[in-house]
């Protein structure tokens, strides 16, 4: 399966050429940047914005590429989808984006995830299909990792009944909306598919970086040293 190619933003995000209409990608940013101190979601990392950052990631996969759950104004950036239940964290803009999508596949990714290579984003949609699994994600040294994520559209009612019960952790509502499904969530080794050459990172970041979040202004000084080192 070969990599997508890189898709450029100049401002508003607009689906890419081809795009496949049984799947849609969206941005969590419904958090509340506490620790930031700040809205993550604007702070310019490599003198853009992490929004951008993040949607570029699901516009290269082929993705048209939405925002779940903004606490600012992003409209600017792409067309958003409001949580329904403020403040209950990304389950809720989870829930929110696959009730108002018609694509049966959707793929999550956070907002301080810039290091996400697309062409992860992409492999991870590929298996989704392929297995059938409702939902995929990667692992990194056998961890799981919980975004990206791939999520078909029948999870949702058990997604929501978790989120409606007051249980608003997300991998915990993966595992219950998997198992009312009669399934397991599905685990991809990155350095399995990395070493196999299925996914790569542009400037040659380890699989081990690419997980790296940006939660703290201190997360924010790592990374930016990371891509210098990187792009230098």
């Amino acid at each position: 399966m070969s990599a997508p190619a890189e898709a450029s933003l100049p401002g508003r995000a607009s689906q890419p050429a081809g795009a496949d209409c049984d799947a849609a990608g969206f941005v969590l940013a419904g958090g509340l940047s506490r620790r930031m101190g700040r809205e993550k979601a604007l702070i310019e990392f490599g003198g853009r914005p992490l929004i951008v950052h993040a949607l570029e990631i699901l516009l290269g996969a082929g993705l048209p590429a939405s925002i779940a759950g903004a606490q600012a104004n992003l409209q600017a950036f792409a067309p958003v989808i409001h949580d329904a239940n403020p403040g209950a964290g990304p389950l809720a803009g989870i829930c929110a984006a696959l009730a108002a999508t018609h694509a049966q596949h959707v793929v999550f990714i956070s907002v301080d995830l810039p290091f996400v290579p697309p062409s992860l984003v992409a492999f991870l949609l590929h298996h989704a299909r392929v297995t059938g699994r409702a939902i995929t994600i990667a692992t990194v040294a056998g961890f799981a990792q919980t975004f990206p994520a791939v999520i078909a559209r029948e999870a949702l009612p058990a997604l929501a009944s978790e989120l409606n019960a007051g249980r608003n952790g997300c991998f915990a509502a993966f595992e219950a909306a998997a198992a009312g499904l009669g399934q397991a969530v599905s685990g991809v080794s990155v350095e399995c598919i990395a070493q196999s050459g299925h996914v790569f990172h542009p400037n040659g970041m380890p699989p081990a970086q690419w997980f790296l979040n940006l939660n703290t202004p201190s997360e924010m000084e790592r990374a930016e040293a990371l891509r210098k080192r990187r792009i230098a």
